[in-house]
């Protein structure tokens, strides 16, 4: 699972104003998808910028959302899918605003405010170590007794993907490890993770890790006697007005009919048996389950634009501690682009004073954006595919919104919201 765009972390300027897209190609003559929703004229720029890129990269179904000052301003469904599940005929359905999509990465703001929200409560205290709030061993290194909930939070804690398998990546690798049958779950990733010693000192450096967000999941759990998923609906989504989201499943014939389909060229080696079956990425080729604080949330664009207002203001779901906290500076700093990473957040001051705060989701099958920019402007994006050999660049898409939103002359005023919520 991918995360930040190497681009935004590099930008020093408004996400209104972004640099030119970046080997980006010309977009071919080809009719536009079909789309559903609102698109006001207003905000035109949007959805010929939306058109564009999913036709520049045979995008099969995707989503937009904007939205200004707490208000949702756009809401478009682009494509359709077809399934057959079973006991039911194939159907042929238009993407809806409303429609589910794997978010991937787009999960761990929800994990961070989740996190937030205990600590609010007086339930956690974000200094407390990973080895007292979960019983695990630092026998095989020491260092992990250092990793604390706020550097997992911040992607401090030790694990680096760029020298050790991503443990939410290496189910095979794991199973035959620990001597154990496909599928593998939280508890033997754990184990298997335990056991290995860390990559570097935990406070140290910056080093993207889905599993620490894991963790997170199963310290959300533990703290709170309830499941993640419950956690989550009940203390965060529902004051929020948000009740579509959910956790995903693995195999089409676990979704429902408003989740897409998604989309690959490539395969893998089933991990939910020890078959050996070769199966489309998308469906088997990784454990969806196991994802869920670090990727696995179901949501539509404009449950996500929504979501993002809880971090405008303090109110009903987390109070002015919380947000501090959560789009507070880590220990090492600022990087060399100016930003940082927070609860789930990447975030950089803008020149307005505020604070812009994005994050990227990928997974085989799925490419998501959402940003929060100045003037109270925030727009997300889904897709039911990923950048993959010989794709045109996926990351453009955060420049190409920023500069629909810096065309838009004047904003509209109706809000959208009543018609999805």
């Amino acid at each position: 699972m991918t995360t930040l765009s190497r681009r935004r972390l590099l930008q020093t300027g408004a996400a209104a104003v972004p640099a030119i897209a970046l080997g980006a190609r010309p977009a071919r003559a080809a009719s536009s998808l079909p789309a559903t929703g609102v698109a006001p004229s207003s905000l035109a720029a949007f959805d010929q910028a939306m058109q564009k890129y999913v036709t520049e990269r045979e995008i099969s179904c995707a989503q937009l959302a904007v939205a200004k000052n707490g208000k949702i301003l756009l809401a478009r469904g682009y494509g359709s899918y077809s399934k057959i599940l079973p006991g039911k005929p194939r159907f042929i359905s238009m993407v809806q605003p409303t429609s589910l999509f794997r978010i991937a990465s787009l999960s761990k703001n929800i994990t961070g405010a989740a996190i937030a929200r205990l600590a609010q409560d007086g339930k956690l205290s974000l200094t407390a170590p990973v080895t007292t709030l979960l019983g695990l061993s630092a026998d095989a290194d020491p260092r992990l007794a250092e990793v604390t909930v706020t550097r997992l939070l911040q992607h401090l804690g030790g694990w680096d993907r760029a020298v050790s398998p991503d443990q939410l990546w290496a189910d095979h690798t794991i199973a035959a490890s620990l001597g154990i049958s496909l599928p593998i779950d939280h508890a033997d990733i754990i184990k298997w993770a335990t056991a290995r010693k860390l990559d570097y000192d935990p406070g140290t450096k910056y080093a993207y890790s889905n599993y620490g967000y894991m963790l997170l999941g199963r310290i959300i759990e533990k703290v709170s006697g309830m499941s993640y998923e419950a956690y989550v609906k009940q203390k965060l989504l529902a004051p929020a007005g948000i009740t579509r989201m959910k956790l995903g499943r693995s195999l089409l014939a676990e979704t429902g009919t408003s989740e897409v389909t998604y989309t690959s060229k490539f395969t893998n080696k089933t991990v939910l048996d020890d078959s050996g079956n070769v199966v489309p990425y998308p469906y088997g080729g990784f454990n969806m389950p196991n994802q869920d604080a670090n990727g696995g949330w179901l949501a539509s664009a404009v449950d996500l634009v929504k979501w993002g207002f809880v971090f405008d203001k303090a109110g009903t779901v987390l109070n002015s501690t919380s947000l501090s906290r959560i789009f507070a500076k880590p220990e090492i700093g600022m990087n060399s682009g100016g930003s940082w990473y927070g609860f789930g957040w990447s975030v950089r001051n803008n020149n307005v004073g505020t604070l812009n705060t994005w994050h990227t989701g990928s997974m085989p099958g799925t490419f998501s954006f959402l940003a929060r920019i100045q003037n109270g402007v925030s727009y997300c994006a889904i897709f039911n595919r990923r950048e993959e050999t010989g794709s045109p660049d996926f990351d453009s898409i955060d420049p190409i919104l920023g500069q629909a939103a810096s065309a838009v002359r004047t904003w509209p005023t109706t809000d959208l919201t009543s018609r999805y919520f």
